[in-house]
């Protein structure tokens, strides 16, 4: 807006210092309007007021003309002054701009925008971790229950070893052949079933103790986890907790700096939770690789001892064989002692009677009709030769008979003892076997009733959760 000089009425009043004084305040504030920038013009067009003195304007008149040529000159050079500082205004800034009446409620505005922003911000990164957390507590639960598979595992192969111990043990004192301390094939099984076990147990307890190395990392990271969203969520009391709390992933496009919603603990809180999840999972499934290969390898073992030792009961109960051996050798016994009292018998008859006075006439070696005949020199009966001859001869068979009856005794008693011995064995390994089919027993048993917990557990939380 151009600026306009304000005219001087004629007129005098006062004296002329007054006057001149008066026009140089005039002039003065002209130059400072100028200067400020404002409307010049406008308020020189501005009426005087009423009671302004008629004679200053009347003195004034005089010095129209003058005051109008100085004018001109100083418009000239005001207008250049001010071109140039309304273009160091522009490149510096006007000093002329002021806020706008409505500035305090502006930035109520855009600090309750900022806050807002930043609290969704917040409960997104908030909502995440809590998410997060979910996500270990579900699988620190999994773990727990592959770390409750474990021990059960643990357990049947610990009563495993007892029951092999005791196998070992009750077939030391089974009775066994004199001079025979060879181990059977039974035996050999049972040292071998005992190796095996051995061995998974240690593999089993190696991974047990990383399962619960694990476990403590993960309650770790769900501590944390809380903790970390319990901080974030110290500025969301006054949003809506049934509100939206974001997407999956809606931490991705956030910038991590430490004043932000997005810090970086918050980050490498949610990187480790995620890594020990990872590692979770993955000792899951090495877990259950493991148990799987235990268990075939454990039932694998009790099978073949089982099939071993029922082997070796079926040996024991087919000893029909030597219970008929042992008969036949009895019935020769009871021959060969038939056979003794025969020849005993026919000895003493061919003896004859240990007292002479017992012997009769006819069968003494010297009675009337022997003695007639051997009146001459040369005739001999052989009566006394032969009853000799077959005397020593009944004496061989006697003795000789005897001695195949102690054979034949002993071989009994022999058969007999060896009967015993192999029933004997034959009830200790049938004990054995019924033992270790008890356990067996319990042991699946124990495994269905836990598996059946299980079920009747998550039937019991799917129905709670319809609910």
């Amino acid at each position: 807006m151009q600026l306009q000089s304000v005219p001087v009425g004629s007129g005098s009043f006062g004296p002329p210092s007054w006057r001149e004084r008066t026009v140089q305040s005039i002039r003065r504030a002209e130059h400072l309007v100028r200067q400020t920038g404002a409307g010049l013009s406008a308020a020189c067009r501005r009426p005087l007021s009423a009671g302004f003195p008629q004679r200053l304007m009347q003195e004034a008149s005089t010095d129209k003309i003058r005051a109008v040529k100085c004018a001109e000159s100083r418009d000239s050079i005001c207008s250049k002054k001010q071109t140039r500082a309304r273009t160091a205004a522009v490149t510096k800034g006007s000093p002329a701009m002021f806020p706008p009446p409505g500035l305090r409620e502006r930035c109520t505005a855009a600090s309750s925008a900022m806050a807002s922003r930043y609290m969704r911000e917040v409960r997104e990164v908030e909502a995440q971790l809590q998410r997060q957390a979910g996500r270990v507590t579900e699988e620190v639960t999994k773990l727990q229950g592959e770390r409750g598979h474990l021990e059960r595992a643990l357990r049947g192969l610990r009563t495993d070893l007892a029951v092999n111990r005791r196998s070992r043990e009750a077939r030391s004192k089974r009775p066994a052949p004199v001079n025979t301390q060879e181990k059977d094939g039974a035996d050999s099984l049972l040292l071998w079933e005992r190796k095996e076990l051995t061995e998974l147990k240690l593999d089993l307890e190696e991974v047990l103790g990383n399962t619960r190395t694990q476990l403590q990392a993960l309650g770790e990271s769900s501590r944390r986890l809380l903790a970390c969203a319990s901080e974030r969520a110290q500025v969301l009391e006054l949003l809506p907790r049934s509100g939206s709390a974001g997407l999956h992933g809606a931490t991705d496009h956030m910038q991590t700096l430490p004043n932000s919603s997005f810090t970086p603990k918050c980050k490498q809180v949610l990187e480790s939770s995620s890594l020990a999840v990872q590692q979770s999972q993955l000792l899951r499934q090495r877990i259950r690789q493991t148990l799987s290969s235990a268990t075939s390898r454990q039932n694998a073992a009790h099978l073949s001892v089982n099939d071993s030792l029922l082997q070796k009961v079926a040996e024991a109960d087919g000893v029909q064989s030597l219970a008929l051996t042992r008969a036949a050798t009895r019935q020769a016994v009871s021959r060969k002692q038939r056979e003794i009292k025969s020849i005993i018998y026919s000895r003493g008859r061919v003896q004859g009677p240990e007292y002479n006075s017992d012997t009769l006439t006819r069968e003494k070696l010297n009675r009337p009709l022997v003695q007639v005949y051997q009146r001459h020199a040369a005739m001999r009966l052989p009566e006394a030769a032969h009853i000799a001859q077959g005397s020593a001869a009944l004496t061989r068979c006697l003795t000789s008979c005897e001695g195949e009856l102690a054979a034949l005794q002993g071989a009994c008693l022999q058969l007999l003892g060896d009967l015993h011995s192999q029933r004997a064995a034959a009830q200790v390994d049938q004990t054995i076997l019924h033992m270790r089919r008890q356990q067996a027993d319990r042991r699946d048993m124990s495994s269905f009733s836990s598996r059946g917990r299980a079920e009747s557990k998550a039937l019991t939380i799917g129905g709670a959760t319809r609910e």
